[in-house]
């Protein structure tokens, strides 16, 4: 087993909640070779990239589209649709230059009235929302000829280039009338069908203008039922599956190589400050001290993960504060005494709504409804479909709490931090503090790395003692893929990078 753990490198470094699959060397053979990945959630309805919001239909589009830029395996920004770009010296604009020869999957040449589209698209300038919240900062999106767009924008921000790699800013054709059913990209795989619920059938792309993948044909197989994946696997009819438990793992055989990283997202407790009794902070904070991260590790993990005590996971490198995971260490007295204070002295009735397709929540909510037992919470675990869960707890906030882990679109500390904003869409717990507000607009207005740095640990600080959430772990990830295949590498991102895989040699 390897790991890897990827730092932040510039402010032009992404990350992201999770995991991907990378390179390795030697010719690639664009045979005919097929290999099935079972995803444990079918996609959005929506095949517009624009339009995606969970972190599994990034994961699947990130094979079929790309924007202006890219992540590397490293977490560095690359360039994909444009092959070079330059940033003005007061940060107020960036002028990217197209790739020569680049192409659509339908044949047609990726033009400047096609980024221009996209660009403004996203950023809402057709009378919709900003689908990228840093994107209300665009100005203007200007042709400077056919081959040169400029992005102009209203104030100074550092971390732009990071959101144009975004699965949301992907670039597509202006022409395209139906992107909601018709994906067409620039990336290595285009889609051939698509069965809800059922699966993603993907073909490599002969025009790509970069390396081509190993593997012809890919099945995205949707995996709903967390108790079937081992059977799939051993059965055959999946030969790899990402974000395994570590009981899963010990249930395979010889034939599979079992890769170990870490999802680089924040898994939680998420609580809706708004409703009772989780709209009081010492019910908050009671549970915090009733949380026993270690013995969730333990029980759940085989101690496998890394603890954390707010919005932000180890591989930030510099934004993240190991101090805050001591804010609240396992204290059952006293999260009794902060129940009795906020007129809970017998405890109280909660439920954890979970998703279903996903063993690792599952199991930690399980652990956490007996520790609660001891101050006297009564804790029950409903169990939903996925895009339920999508739906009622993310969209329209109809829940007490939820077990999930949240990524970071790119690796910022804005990514992470902008969601509590009080006036966020993406805000799902309904935090709201007034400090975080103001200390929010300060990070991000500033040009000033070490400045903002310092922001943005204010930041995590107010909602580690606020207990804006129960914060529990970035947790450990474990990909199964049969020895069949080879290639597997970590992103620092939720993304699955299929072109890098390959038929294992000739043993």
């Amino acid at each position: 087993m390897k790991k890897r753990i990827v730092s932040i490198l510039s402010v032009f470094v992404l990350a992201t909640l999770t995991i991907a699959l990378g390179g390795c060397s030697g010719d690639k053979t664009g045979g005919s070779s097929k290999i099935v990945v079972g995803i444990a959630q079918d996609l959005e309805d929506s095949l517009d990239p624009h339009k995606a919001v969970a972190a599994g239909t990034k994961e699947v589009l990130f094979n079929v589209y790309e924007g202006l830029l890219k992540p590397d395996p490293d977490g560095n920004l690359i360039p994909a649709v444009a092959e070079k770009y330059e940033a003005s010296e007061d940060g107020m604009s960036y002028t990217f230059t197209i790739r020569e020869g680049i192409k659509f999957h339908n044949g047609n040449p990726v033009t400047a009235e096609d980024v221009k589209y996209s660009i403004e698209k996203s950023a809402g300038m057709m009378g919709d929302d900003p689908l990228i919240s840093a994107f209300s900062l665009i100005k203007s999106v200007d042709i400077i000829d056919e081959s040169t767009v400029s992005i102009v924008l209203s104030e100074p921000n550092m971390e732009f280039p990071s959101y144009l790699a975004m699965t949301n800013s992907a670039i597509i054709p202006a022409d395209n009338e139906n992107p909601d059913t018709e994906a067409i990209g620039t990336g290595p795989y285009k889609i051939v069908s698509r069965s809800p619920q059922e699966n993603i059938i993907m073909e490599s792309f002969d025009d790509y203008w970069g390396d081509k993948a190993y593997i012809k044909d890919v099945t995205f197989k949707v995996e709903a039922n967390a108790d079937t994946i081992v059977m799939d696997l051993l059965g055959g009819s999946i030969d790899m599956f990402p974000r395994l438990t570590t009981t899963q793992v010990s249930q395979l055989n010889d034939n599979f190589e079992v890769y170990e990283g870490t999802m680089n997202l924040v898994q939680a407790l998420y609580l809706n400050n708004s409703v009772e009794p989780f709209n009081d902070i010492k019910v908050r904070q009671a549970l915090c001290y009733a949380t026993d991260i270690d013995n969730i590790l333990e029980l759940a993990f085989d101690g496998k993960g890394s603890p954390i005590g707010s919005s932000m996971f180890p591989s930030f490198g510099k934004y993240y504060m190991p101090e805050l995971n001591d804010v609240y260490t396992y204290d059952v007295d006293k999260a009794k005494e902060l129940l009795k204070e906020a007129g809970y002295e017998n405890g109280f009735d909660m439920k954890i709504t979970v998703p279903s397709n996903y063993q690792p929540h599952i199991d930690t909510a399980q652990v956490l409804v007996e520790q609660f037992k001891k101050i006297g919470v009564n804790a029950e675990i409903d169990l939903v479909e996925w895009n339920s869960w999508l739906s009622d707890v993310y969209t329209n906030r109809e829940f007490e709490s939820t077990v999930i882990g949240v990524d970071a679109s790119t690796m910022t500390a804005r990514a992470l931090l902008e969601r509590f904003r009080s006036d966020a869409d993406n805000n799902f717990i309904n935090f709201s503090d007034p400090r975080y507000d103001e200390i929010f607009d300060m990070a991000v207005s500033t040009t000033d790395d070490a400045e903002s740095t310092v922001y943005y640990k204010q930041l995590e600080t107010i909602l580690a003692e606020d207990a804006a959430n129960v914060y529990l772990q970035d947790m450990a990830e474990f990909v199964a893929l049969n020895k069949k295949f080879e290639g597997y590498t970590f992103y620092p991102m939720y993304i699955q990078d299929i072109s890098k895989i390959k038929p294992a040699a000739a043993q």
